[in-house]
């Protein structure tokens, strides 16, 4: 045979090889993306059991549960995480002492969603009966920022013991009768209401003048680097979101996305749908408006986190603030997710 045909021969065996080596290379070049969750019930939950956000974006995903975003901003200030869930305390926390992040997404407004609940048999009725009390709280989360406040409020400030607490382990501390009051959300704070009452709300709290949020921060620089995945991102939680808030009634414990939801939290699908209801979820346009992410300065998002960062400074949980915090806050991507 003609050394052409042998020629031709190889290419033909060649060519799958190449084609597979080719495909090995486009997997192995996949971005590989930490991002940081906590426990807390939310319709993108959903999304991330379904790895949505892998398809969409691409990415190598690697999903790290935390217990407060007190926690999620160290990692993220460490570089361990590009992507993290945070409520508005621990982010306006983290930017005054310089973690470089930005916000980018509203998860939640808390609403009526995080509660201060006390032990029965504490022999607390009224908030005055806090006094010499010891109230656990996750340090630096939004029930920590709600707890002072409120301590405030109520000429208690110094009067109350307030330990920190992971939600994780309120539970066995609430059974031993170590502590005899606790401000976290669920699923901690359903398991405390079994031998608990609810004493006040976040969502009086935020009536008060201190609004609270939960969002999604990331690392400015992975986000400058990556644009395209960060918009592909975005799309999948405006998808997620529109999907509970324009049907909420469907989101049953029977249904497939509060089974996941539960899955994902480590709750029960029965628990799933009364602390939804208890957030309001707003969607892109509503967030690239001037009540969330719009609007620079005068922005919502930027008060808020003013307005936390200069309590927690007052109460010396943190050195300074920023003159302006809608330098931490990107709404491009919501803009392009509406």
């Amino acid at each position: 045979m003609s050394p052409s045909f042998f020629r031709w021969t190889r290419r033909i065996l060649l060519a799958p090889l190449a084609m597979a080596a080719l495909s090995l290379g486009a997997t192995a070049q996949a971005e590989t993306v930490t991002i940081g969750i906590q426990t807390m019930f939310a319709p993108w939950k959903d999304a991330i059991v379904k790895k949505e956000f892998e398809k969409a974006t691409g990415w190598d995903i690697k999903w790290r549960t935390f217990d407060s975003g007190g926690d999620v901003m160290t990692a993220m200030a460490s570089g361990d995480v590009q992507i993290g869930v945070a409520g508005s305390s621990p982010i306006a926390a983290g930017v005054s002492r310089g973690v470089d992040v930005q916000l980018f997404w509203i998860l939640d407004n808390i609403n009526e969603a995080e509660a201060l609940v006390v032990r029965k048999g504490a022999g607390i009725h009224a908030p005055q009966d806090l006094k010499g009390k010891t109230l656990a709280v996750p340090f630096v989360s939004t029930t920590h920022f709600h707890a002072l406040f409120a301590l405030e409020q109520f000429g208690l400030s110094g009067q109350v013991k307030v330990i920190n607490l992971q939600p994780s382990d309120m539970p066995a501390a609430w059974e031993r009768g170590d502590i005899d009051a606790a401000f976290v959300w669920d699923p901690a704070l359903g398991k405390l209401k079994q031998n608990g009452e609810v004493l006040l709300t976040s969502g009086l709290l935020t009536q008060w003048g201190k609004a609270t949020f939960d969002g999604l921060v990331v690392s400015k620089s992975f986000a400058a680097k990556n644009a395209d995945g960060m918009k592909a991102f975005t799309k999948v939680l405006e998808t997620s979101t529109a999907g509970y808030v324009n049907s909420p009634k469907t989101w049953t414990a029977d249904s497939e996305a509060v089974k996941n939801i539960a899955r994902n939290s480590g709750a029960t699908p029965a628990e799933v749908p009364p602390v939804l209801a208890l957030y309001q979820f707003p969607l892109a346009a509503e967030q690239a408006g001037p009540v969330w992410l719009g609007g620079g300065k005068a922005s919502g998002a930027a008060q808020a986190l003013a307005s936390t960062a200069e309590f927690l400074k007052a109460q010396k949980r943190i050195p300074s603030v920023l003159p302006d915090y809608s330098v931490v806050i990107n709404p491009s991507f919501v803009d392009a997710a509406k």
